[in-house]
């Protein structure tokens, strides 16, 4: 975006909007600046609105606010109010038809207190809790009584209460009944529709019916009419079946329609199906909104008549085609119908008829089913605040009208108050949606301005530059403008600025853009050249050679990537002989690279794709398109490029970020181009520094037998990682007991054998992996077997642990003290007078004793 292009700035009504509004974030276009608090850019719509524009005479016909209606301190328990706001993110939020009481549900199984209805005004507060080991609710609902205030909660059990104010001072309970009296029945979801409750609840298996549906149909959808009575009672109507043998639904309730849209555990066959019921008609529509097909199927209400899904089903084959669930994030109702979130960040409408349409996609995606997301209407606008960001769009472009960060994730969006029942403060607030944070209850709209205040020029352009330097700054501080007008280091605001008060001549502008200028002109020639056929092999390159410089300057999204993929496919040399200049890569000897790029730059070739806006298919980002480039031009230099690249890094971003170690992305594009990868595969874990990249290396060269490889692969991770070296000893120690192919290694085995490791230790690491022994040992091995593991061998490696951890002590091994031997052997023993003894008066020595030799023995008697 331009300087100038379309920044309108307005004043936001009261303090509380600014500080709602999160300046101290990364600016997006409508962000507050530290400098300009209480400001924010207008929600001017787009297709018939006109944006005002300095010079150009455009007028702004409405714009968009911010505005605070109360900080909760009007509202009764409001310290309990903001507590709950603030610390729980899954919190249902509902809002009763006049505006003036606030219902607060925590979900089963959190902190007390579950249950809160905050009032506006003096009346009291409704607070319940229920101890851990008894159920709570799993949802509550105003109903729409105009003479009265009331709700109903709904338990998993069935249970239901009604609970009423105005009679008396507080709230007191109506009336308690059963939903399933029948037993044995759970329900899963409940919604209030126009004096109706709703609900879908689980049966046993041949509750149903004899034969008994599938388990995955178990299911139904019952409703009650529920009405005031007197001043203090209720009449329920009887229990009434709408749907038979249905899967397990989620309920949605709009003014008119109610909603039944799939869960997580819908059976996946019919998972991409929603219902659209109108019990007061008596109609029902089956939409899918992925195939784009609905239909629509009538009875009589009046004779009590009720669906079978299955019955259903059967007679629209159509729609049982094999399809994906739909993977939808947040529902949403609305006047249109029912508005669908996606994990893409896609915005659709299912209209009341069944129909669907995309409104428009956000600039971000939700990430996770944890993510929290509100969507609602006003206007023709859509309004979406997806963590800590609102995004207004047009209903009917799906053009992005504006976007804001906000100071807190903690946002619900309120529908606004039924028509006609909106309180005395509210009438001036009709039309617009309603915004409850714990820093206040704000209303998002369209007004009419007046009085509007449009900054100069100036002001504009140092405003849109400090939004472009804080996305490219590396520091944690806030820019501000004040501090890009006397700040020396940004000169290019200041010029510009120069420039549209007219201090600057024509000669001196002409200086300013001389090397611009230059630039064009050459690329211009060189288009020239290359056209007319003139040394196309250098002009190629050179093109090539600019048009990477030039991209890199970009933000390398989007159309920039593909650019930036199709020259490296086209001319790879020339592309990666730009790289080199941009990252001044040098090697340093010693079979490494250097750099003396700056952070930004590094930046840039690093980042990777952000969820929900990956490329398309075959364009890489900026660092596999540079792996790829380097394996199929220099292989041996893709190691140490990806050793140097980990070696960059920065908040958020390179090793040092969230995401695929850089090690894995490189391996990623290996993987793909599969010619002498092994090697390859082998260099870039060793170089990861990640202990289980290092280990699998290790082992694949303990596969191959390259044993002296894989000594100096441990030897080389210094004593900075004890760990990792002592499990790559206790590695390869198995090999050397197993077999004598590491023998000629001893030595380096003896460097890498840990400092703290015990004589007795290292025996019974040996003893865990001798191989086992079929036969009797015998001295020497037999003719082409293995030779065994000796004492010879070990005692290089015990002389070494003894040399390292000589005992200052008593002794604590049993084998330490033949290790701290001084060498001396002990005396002879005194002999005595020597006897011949005849091998006769032994029969048993004549076995193995030779004829006619004696045995020498010492009498010791």
């Amino acid at each position: 975006m331009s300087y100038l292009g379309g920044a309108v700035w307005s004043r936001l009504s009261g303090l509380a909007s600014a500080h709602l509004i999160d300046g101290g974030r990364k600016s997006q276009p409508g962000s507050v600046s530290p400098g300009t608090p209480g400001r924010a850019r207008s929600l001017a719509p787009q297709g018939g609105q006109a944006r005002a524009c300095p010079g150009t005479g455009g007028t702004m016909k409405r714009m968009g606010t911010l505005r605070l209606l109360s900080d909760l301190s009007h509202f009764s328990g409001a310290a309990r109010l903001r507590e709950l706001l603030a610390a729980d993110s899954a919190v249902k939020v509902r809002c009763s038809p006049d505006g003036r009481h606030l219902l607060l549900l925590r979900p089963p199984g959190a902190p007390c207190p579950q249950l809160l209805v905050a009032v506006r005004g003096s009346d009291a507060e409704l607070e319940r809790a229920w101890p851990a080991g008894h159920p709570s609710p799993i949802d509550a609902f105003f109903l729409p009584w105009p003479a009265r205030p009331a709700l109903v909660l709904v338990w998993e059990s069935g249970l239901a209460e009604m609970w009423g104010a105005g009679v008396g001072p507080g709230w007191r309970l109506l009336q308690s009944t059963e939903l399933c009296p029948a037993g044995g029945a759970r329900v899963v979801a409940v919604a209030a529709l126009r004096g109706r409750l709703v609900w879908c609840e689980e049966r046993q298996a041949g509750a149903e019916g004899q034969m008994g549906p599938p388990a995955a149909f178990s299911h139904c959808v019952c409703v009650r009419t529920l009405e005031p009575s007197g001043e203090a009672g209720t009449n329920l109507g009887p229990t009434h079946v709408l749907l038979h043998h249905c899967p397990a639904f989620g309920l949605v309730a709009s003014r008119k329609d109610l909603f039944l849209v799939p869960t997580a555990t819908t059976w996946p066959g019919v998972s991409h199906i929603l219902l659209i019921l109108s019990p007061s008609k008596g109609k029902v529509i089956v939409a899918a909104p992925c195939l784009g097909l609905s239909h629509s199927k009538s009875l009589n209400p009046i004779r009590g008549d009720t669906w079978d899904f299955q019955a259903l089903l059967r007679g629209l084959p159509g729609l049982l085609a094999p399809v994906k669930p739909l993977a939808i994030h947040t529902w949403a109702p609305t006047p249109q119908g029912l508005l669908l979130l996606d994990f893409r960040g896609t915005v659709s409408l299912v209209q009341t008829h069944g129909g669907t349409r995309t409104v428009g996609t956000l600039q971000e995606a939700p990430v996770g089913l944890t993510a929290s997301a509100a969507l609602g209407t006003f206007h023709g606008t859509l309004a979406c605040v997806l963590g800590s960001t609102l995004e207004l769009l047009d209903m009917g472009s799906g053009q992005l009208l504006e976007r804001k960060v906000l100071s807190t994730d903690r946002v619900h969006l309120l529908a606004p108050p039924a028509p006609g029942m909106e309180a005395e403060e509210e009438l001036e607030t009709r039309g617009g949606l309603r915004l409850l944070s714990a820093l206040g209850l704000f209303r998002v709209g369209w007004e009419a301005p007046q009085g509007l205040e449009v900054p100069s020029a100036e002001d504009l352009v140092f405003e849109e530059a400090c939004e472009y330097y804080q996305r490219r700054s590396l520091r944690g501080a806030q820019l501000t403008p004040e501090e890009l007008r006397h700040n020396s280091t940004f000169r290019a605001p200041q010029a510009l600025a120069s420039i549209l008060q007219g201090h600057v001549s024509p000669s001196t502008l002409l200086t300013t853009l001389r090397t611009e200028l230059r630039d064009y002109r050459a690329l211009d020639q060189l288009k020239a050249h290359l056209v007319a056929g003139d040394e196309e092999d250098a002009g190629w390159t050179e093109l090539a050679e600019l048009e990477v410089a030039r991209l890199l300057r970009t933000e390398l999204m989007g159309d920039q990537l593909v650019q930036l993929n199709t020259v490296f496919q086209a001319l790879p040399t020339a592309a990666w002989g730009a790289i080199l200049r941009a990252l001044q890569l040098q090697p340093d000897g010693n079979g490494r690279l250097r750099s003396h790029a700056p952070p930004d730059v590094w930046k840039k070739v690093l980042a990777g794709t952000s969820a929900g806006k990956e490329p398309p298919n075959g364009i890489l980002p900026l660092f596999e398109l540079l792996c790829q480039c380097l394996c199929r031009l220099e292989p041996q230099w893709l190691p140490p490029f990806v050793e140097l690249a980990q070696q960059q890094g920065g908040p958020g971003w390179g090793a040092g970020g969230p995401g695929l170690p850089l090690y894995r992305r490189a391996l990623a594009v290996l993987g793909e181009e599969g010619t002498g990868s092994e090697a390859l595969e082998l260099e870039l874990l060793l170089g990861s520094g990640r202990p289980k990249a290092v280990l699998q290396a290790v082992g694949q060269l303990v596969q191959k037998e390259q044993w002296e490889r894989a000594l100096k692969a441990g030897l080389a991770l210094g004593p900075s990682s004890p760990l990792l070296r002592s499990e790559i000893f206790k590695l390869l120690l198995a090999e050397f007991a197993q077999h004598r192919q590491l023998d000629a290694y001893l030595p380096l085995l003896r460097r890498l054998c840990p400092p703290d490791l015990a004589p007795a230790e290292l025996l019974l690491l040996l003893q865990t992996h001798l191989p086992d022994e079929l036969e009797p040992p015998t001295p020497f091995p037999k003719p082409g077997t293995e030779p065994p593991l000796t004492v010879g061998l070990l005692r290089a490696l015990l002389e070494h642990i003894g040399a390292q951890g000589r005992p200052l002590g008593p002794v604590l091994s049993l084998y330490e003290d033949i290790l701290c031997d001084p060498g001396t052997p002990p005396p002879t023993p005194p002999r005595g007078p020597m006897t011949t003894l005849q091998a006769s008066d032994h029969p048993g020595l004549e076995a193995w004793v030779p004829s006619g030799q004696g045995l020498c023995v010492t009498d010791t008697g």
